[in-house]
């Protein structure tokens, strides 16, 4: 707060530091704060950002201290965090409910063009990837033939759902998850109630996401690999 009050009026805290007020982030010593562009102020230990465009839109309160809105803040670590940890904090701001990676995707293109968007994008790209059914297939197939397995059945009813890919000789299900990190309890749920009743019939279910199959290939080719080899083995 006293870093705020130091800053002027329009003054907000920014970056790590709001990461940490909205718990998204770990505490780092420098604190950050955001004022306008036309207002010069300079303080000791204070890393002073300014932006022509800040609003009341961007203002919030964490424990009565102004403070940038969780979007503003994603966008503003995108600039300085790796992205193993500008990951974490997209998972925590999700778990917290602030901002889900689907909606804060779609918010970065109405916002103006500035620093860290670009970058927090293509994260967010390989993260909210989603195929349809035949674009799945379509990228999925080869993966299966590359590494010697049989065509599987597609989008067939089995023990009271629709799976995307089936191996009735293996005993093998596999389905596909829209998004990487971001599933509601409810879908989690079904996804869960899935998977069990597969298993209950005695079958295999196995969960790659949309992203998995589009962005990491090889990693999908050797778990099919290791999983029919142990599979075969047993029959």
């Amino acid at each position: 707060m006293g870093a705020v009050l130091s800053c002027g009026p329009t003054a907000l805290v920014s970056h790590g530091s709001a990461g940490w007020l909205w718990g998204i982030t770990a505490w780092t010593p420098e604190i950050h704060v955001v004022t306008l562009n036309d207002v010069v102020r300079s303080r000791p230990g204070i890393t002073v950002h300014r932006r022509f465009d800040l609003g009341s839109g961007d203002r919030r309160e964490v424990a009565g201290i102004p403070v940038t809105d969780p979007v503003s803040v994603l966008i503003d670590m995108a600039c300085c965090l790796s992205d193993a940890r500008l990951e974490r904090a997209i998972r925590e701001a999700d778990r917290l409910e602030l901002v889900d990676p689907e909606r804060l995707r779609g918010l970065l293109d109405l916002i103006p063009r500035r620093p860290g968007i670009g970058r927090l994008r293509r994260l967010l790209d390989s993260e909210t990837f989603s195929l349809t059914d035949s674009e799945l297939e379509r990228r999925f197939l080869p993966l299966v033939a590359a590494v010697d397995l049989p065509r599987p059945q597609t989008q067939v009813w089995l023990n009271g759902y629709r799976v995307d890919f089936y191996w009735p000789e293996l005993g093998l299900v596999v389905e596909t998850d829209g998004l990487r990190y971001h599933r509601t309890p409810s879908q989690q749920k079904k996804d869960r109630l899935r998977d069990q009743a597969h298993a209950t019939a005695g079958l295999t279910p196995l969960r790659f996401t949309a992203a998995q199959v589009r962005f990491e290939p090889r990693q999908t080719m050797a778990t099919l690999i290791a999983v029919a080899s142990r599979l075969r083995s047993a029959r």
